[in-house]
């Protein structure tokens, strides 16, 4: 019995075939490197050229009920504003919620990539995978492609057999567990909204309040924040939105504008 080894063979060149194509494809792929006697700092200035200039405000946090989760909804590149109406929250199952912040393809796709992993461990295991599972699985999938150019920053929330969860993944692989978290440009000042109002004994409404006027004080002072504050709720029986708010309108619930103040100052103007 003779063995057929034609298969394992080399191809020969095409017949026929200008030289210069059979030395295309046989030479190793070269380019000319900068003119420059510091390529380290190069490399540097050049990263910054090309680096995305984003925005956001998102914000998650544990209380007795739960996990309150808000965001706003404008996506933006530096100083233009591309969207006003973007979902940067993300259900990854009826019990679980991911936040959007960083490039806004990254998260929405590896969000929907850890969707399917949860739902394909559900369906092997016959029980919902735990906050913790799905956010290291996450953690793990963004780890290996660190390096790589990916842009998160997310926050998973949500209710297991344990109970309420939080974590904070980013696209370095980093994970953290917290009670609260604020991610993106606008985070300080919704910190600052956050720290001094936080109770663990509060109602869903009182959370839901905290968390509508954090977002609403950081797109304030932010301008790369904005559009409308939605705001979910996580408990026992799955998330649930509580509220979309223009957050215009809710500069005039929280401020409203007397008319006697506004004739005081017009009074004041015109006497000086």
């Amino acid at each position: 019995m003779k063995l057929d080894t034609s298969g394992l063979e080399s191809a020969a060149p095409v017949s026929g075939a200008p030289s210069e194509l059979v030395d295309g494809f046989s030479a190793a792929p070269s380019f000319d490197l900068p003119n420059t006697t510091d390529f380290d700092g190069f490399q540097k200035e050049a990263i910054q050229m090309v680096k995305p200039a984003k925005g956001t405000t998102t914000l998650a946090f544990i209380f007795k009920e739960g996990v309150m989760v808000a965001a706003d909804s404008r996506a933006s590149m530096g100083g233009y504003i591309s969207s006003q109406s973007v979902k940067k929250i993300i259900e990854i199952n009826p019990y679980m919620l991911g936040t959007m912040a960083g490039g806004a393809a990254d998260c929405q796709f590896w969000h929907r990539n850890l969707g399917i992993k949860c739902r394909l461990h559900e369906l092997a295991n016959k029980r919902r995978i735990s906050v913790t599972g799905a956010s290291k699985l996450l953690a793990n999938i963004l780890y290996s492609y660190r390096g790589m150019g990916l842009s998160v920053g997310t926050m998973i929330a949500g209710w297991d057999e344990t109970g309420p969860g939080l974590y904070y993944v980013d696209s370095e692989g980093g994970r953290l567990k917290g009670m609260r978290f604020s991610v993106g440009s606008g985070s300080p000042y919704a910190y600052g909204v956050l720290d001094n109002g936080y109770r663990y004994d509060m109602s869903v409404e009182e959370a839901a309040e905290l968390a509508r006027r954090a977002i609403y004080h950081a797109t304030f002072r932010d301008g790369a924040s904005g559009g409308v504050a939605s705001v979910y709720y996580v408990g026992p029986n799955g998330w649930k939105k509580l509220s979309g708010d223009d957050v215009g309108e809710l500069h005039y619930k929280y401020y409203p504008v007397m008319p006697s103040t506004v004739e005081q100052e017009m009074v004041e103007v015109g006497g000086a």
